[in-house]
């Protein structure tokens, strides 16, 4: 129950400071490209790398600090840090096959299954 309340505290801030990131970044570029989400993907990468990288230097990692900022702040921060994290993990592995299948997989049935809750959601209300 402690980790479920940690995650969701730290849900709550990183879901804040990504819709903070998208307003500056609108505010500051207009609305052309989506650099908001740009933003964000690239700063919760690396900081997932600067997390996982100082709790393994610990002895055995702080599980509370992993629920609180690894699956809580940066899972509300973006999800793509924790797939990026993943994908990390497979090419350390050498699992280069599993990686790229895993990269295409996440992209293309992420997009085709918007597009698909798109248009059921056209013909519920249409």
């Amino acid at each position: 129950m402690v980790h479920l309340l940690l995650v969701m505290l730290g849900g709550a801030i990183g879901a804040g400071a990504r819709h903070l990131v998208g307003r500056a970044t609108f505010a500051l570029f207009g609305p052309g490209l989506p650099l908001g989400t740009l933003t964000v993907n690239i700063l919760g990468g690396f900081a997932m790398g600067l997390l996982v990288g100082w709790l393994a230097a610990r002895a055995g990692g702080d599980q509370a600090l992993r629920y609180l900022l690894g699956v809580g702040v940066l899972g509300g921060f973006t999800t793509f840090s924790a797939f990026s994290l993943e994908t990390v993990l497979m090419l350390q592995r050498n699992e280069y096959m599993a990686a790229l299948i895993y990269i295409l997989a996440s992209v293309i049935f992420s997009i085709a299954a918007l597009f698909a809750g798109l248009q059921v959601s056209r013909m519920v209300v249409a």
